[in-house]
């Protein structure tokens, strides 16, 4: 639709081009002297300040004659056109009049953008049940489902994937899920690589994705497979970490830090007595003295979670670097004299000597 725009206004909402004014009862305009028309806008008496046309006289009026006469300007008459227009006004007491002129210029206003939804409308995303004994995890939570949805892709859950995590499939279904074969849709995302031991490589086919951890170094066999089956693999554990906004789709950190956590956990089972020390009438109990090798990510959280439980922490790391990140976390880096440094490229450790 066209709209009207300003060609040399100060900033100033617009009017639809063409738009006649709505009279009240008595031929006064619907628009109040608060809206008065100057260069295609709707002006504030405060905004701008209008020549007024008053016989051959042209005065300029100020703010403060404005804010005093503002309840008695009465719009009379207006017109516009595909080029200009104008609009007459007078005041309550009839003592004076004036007009003000205007250019506008069409304008199409752009289409809106399609919706997202008919983007992905034919795309479908597959969780399938992971096959291997004792794994608990699923690929994609009903969360993480529910936007995949909102965006308009088709999710298929296998009966079952999620009840290991306690996620049933009735909380899949409440997002939008379906429940089938995820095996057949273009996208399979799943937590462990396919394996032959269940014949997950027969249910790929040409032209699919695959999201999942590849682990290409210790399985080149898989790797091999995949590119002669025409299947598209991502290998979130070969996410870089060194990108900030590829660090959400790392599986490596995410699961080093929940590893840190539980290690501290099963090592506190593990031990004879408290973690933390003790002042009791029975006796005292000294604190536990916990080590860990290594600060990165699975170390940092076991740092986290030893001090948490009142333990006292000590560190040690190969990189220099990571003696900041050590003694943040409250506990005491041990320093050790080595000739070789173990910094490598990115933050990570290199394989030393």
């Amino acid at each position: 639709m066209p709209v009207a725009l300003c060609t040399a206004a100060p900033t100033m909402m617009a009017l639809p081009a063409r738009a006649p004014l709505r009279a009240r009862a008595g031929g006064a305009s619907s628009l109040s002297s608060r809206h008065l028309h100057q260069g295609g806008a709707v002006a504030h008496p405060f905004s701008a300040q209008p020549r007024l046309r008053a016989g051959n006289k042209s005065s300029s009026s100020s703010p403060a004659s404005f804010s005093r006469a503002r309840s008695a300007v009465r719009l009379t008459s207006a017109a516009s056109s595909s080029s200009s227009g104008h609009v007459v006004f007078r005041s309550g007491s009839n003592k004076g009049s004036g007009s003000v002129s205007f250019r506008t210029r069409a304008v199409v206003a752009p289409e809106a953008p399609a919706a997202s939804v008919a983007l992905y409308a034919d795309l479908t995303v597959g969780i399938p049940k992971e096959s291997f004994k004792g794994e608990r995890r699923v690929a994609m939570a009903p969360e993480t489902c529910a936007k995949l949805v909102k965006a308009g892709l088709r999710v298929v859950i296998e009966s079952g994937a999620g009840n290991e995590s306690e996620y049933t499939d009735d909380k899949y279904t409440a997002v939008g899920c379906t429940i089938g074969d995820a095996w057949k849709c273009d996208i399979v995302a799943k937590i462990r690589p396919p394996d032959d031991a269940f014949k997950e490589m027969a249910k790929l086919k040409e032209g699919q994705v695959l999201l999942s951890n590849i682990y290409p170094r210790q399985n080149e066999k898989l790797v091999e497979d995949l590119r002669a089956k025409g299947v598209t693999a991502f290998g979130l554990d070969c996410v870089p970490r060194t990108i900030s906004r590829a660090q959400a789709f790392d599986t490596l950190s995410s699961m080093a830090n929940i590893s840190g956590y539980r290690a501290v956990v099963e090592a506190a089972n593990a031990f004879p007595r408290f973690f933390a020390g003790q002042f009791t009438m029975a006796g005292n109990v000294p604190p536990a003295k916990v080590l860990v090798i290594g600060a990165g990510v699975a170390g940092l959280a076991a740092i986290q979670t030893a001090k948490n439980m009142g333990a006292i922490v000590r560190a040690f790391d190969v990189r220099a670097a990571a003696r900041e990140q050590v003694e943040s976390m409250g506990a005491e880096f041990l320093e050790v004299k080595i000739a070789e440094s173990g910094e490598g490229g990115g933050g990570y450790a290199k394989e030393m000597s």
